[in-house]
């Protein structure tokens, strides 16, 4: 889950970014042994390099039959019981024989968006040498697996940015898929009615739409079909969104993105703008609000950081005092973007507004992850329930070269979307420049 906070609910989280170490919360991450040196999986097996085939990891939210979903918490590691059965998301690349490399690392709960994991360690985001920078979460090891190579897709969840984030951070492409599109059952569960979603991640489009193939049957038929409508940018409307708060280098990066592939950009009116804010607001309350009512058994249990107990109860606070409310104006902004899309087919703005920040000397703690939270413009299309892409582009700076494109569809348009996806990529290049020192 990615989320940012309205100032009063920023005060009260960072008073408890204060008080939680003090009730005895390590500072020290106390991990198990390593899976892999870069810290993308939890559970690793490789595939066999003569083998050949497509290599599938899959996000330690997602049941797999025998193993214990730990969901990142050392709590749920040691007291879990195994799966039953696979997740439903998981049936096709099983009928297919797909290999499954593992299981990813994710922030604990899935509620944190740094990307930082005190148990199973931090993923590391090579998207630079300057200095490490946080792989963003929770998909973190989800968008490192493929980053790095271990993987050639990746299954990620997005409940309010969770795919989209770490792919912005660790430059390669996620899709957050339509809501209710990709079945949720063996998904462990933070906002399963409102704004849970299943969705893959891979190094490029082309990974991404096999990915997208192993989740609804006949996708990859739904994609050559809007490659063959729309072969160029010619006639492609892209409503251009305008967030406050962002950096002018990103806002520059993604305007010659578009440019150069060639669509009909059209700026959004501020109304619109305004909506977008309420729905980033209301889409955060829900997403706290239902992460409380998920996991506030853990707010008391051993082994869960102070970091997450302070989302837990950061997510009481939201609940009560704002959750009806932000339910309520969900329709509302549901309509505007359904008006908004008889104008244009597709909208673009920034995943994130500046690059992903260093990982803190000591771990993060919760102003850390406030101040992570306000750079995202994710979570408005949960609460919308809409697809979006993140992809990366070409970023005129010398410490991290690469930002992220997040284009945002109508509900049930993931291959336009994708086939948008592969015009920006082959007009700008796959903004492998920061890869190719690795």
């Amino acid at each position: 889950m990615n989320v940012s906070l309205s100032p009063a609910a920023l005060r009260a989280l960072i008073v408890l970014a204060f008080l939680l170490p003090l009730v005895g919360c390590s500072l020290m991450p106390k991990k198990p042994a390593a899976q892999t040196k870069d810290r993308s999986f939890i559970e690793y097996w490789p595939a066999d390099e003569k083998g050949g085939g497509l290599r599938l990891a899959v996000k330690d939210l997602i049941d797999m039959k025998g193993f214990v979903t730990t969901a990142g918490s050392e709590y749920l590691a040691k007291n879990g019981t195994p799966a039953v059965k696979d997740a439903e998301c998981l049936e096709i690349a099983r009928r297919r024989g797909v290999k499954i490399v593992g299981r990813t690392n994710v922030t604990e709960f899935a509620i944190t968006v740094s990307g930082i994991n005190d148990y199973f360690g931090t993923p590391r985001n090579w998207v630079t040498r300057k200095g490490r920078r946080i792989p963003g979460g929770s998909s973190s090891g989800s968008a490192v697996a493929v980053a790095n190579g271990k993987a050639d897709v990746s299954f990620g969840t997005d409940t309010a940015g969770s795919i989209r984030v770490p792919a912005a951070c660790c430059g390669v492409v996620g899709l957050k898929t339509t809501f209710g599109l990709v079945p949720l059952e063996g998904v462990y569960p933070i906002s399963p009615k409102q704004l849970d979603t299943v969705g893959p991640l891979a190094r490029d489009v082309a990974g991404t739409v096999q990915g997208m193939d192993l989740l609804e049957e006949g996708f990859a038929s739904k994609y050559r079909a809007a490659v063959g409508a729309h072969p160029s940018a010619q006639g492609i409307r892209v409503g251009r969104l305008y967030v406050p708060g962002t950096s002018p280098d990103i806002d520059a990066a993604v305007d010659r993105a578009l440019a150069t592939a060639g669509f009909k950009v059209v700026p959004l009116s501020e109304d619109f703008r305004k909506m977008w804010e309420q729905a980033e607001k209301d889409g955060r309350t829900v997403a706290l609000g239902d992460a409380w009512n998920t996991d506030r058994y853990a707010a008391a249990k051993p082994g869960v950081s102070a970091k997450t107990k302070a989302v837990i109860t950061l997510g009481e606070f939201e609940y009560s005092n704002n959750y009806k409310d932000a339910v309520r104006r969900k329709r509302d902004w549901q309509r505007a973007l359904e008006q908004t899309f008889r104008h244009v087919d597709l909208i673009a703005l920034p995943t994130l507004k500046d690059v992903p920040p260093k990982v803190p000397m000591f771990g993060g703690n919760p102003a850390f992850e406030a101040r992570v939270f306000a750079m995202q413009n994710t979570v408005g299309v949960n609460l919308a329930g809409n697809p979006a892409l993140a992809i990366p582009v070409p970023l005129n700076r010398k410490d991290v070269t690469v930002t992220s494109l997040q284009l945002i569809g109508p509900k049930r348009h993931e291959a336009d979307l994708l086939n948008a996806g592969r015009l920006v990529e082959a007009a700008v290049g796959k903004a492998d420049q920061h890869l190719a020192t690795r």
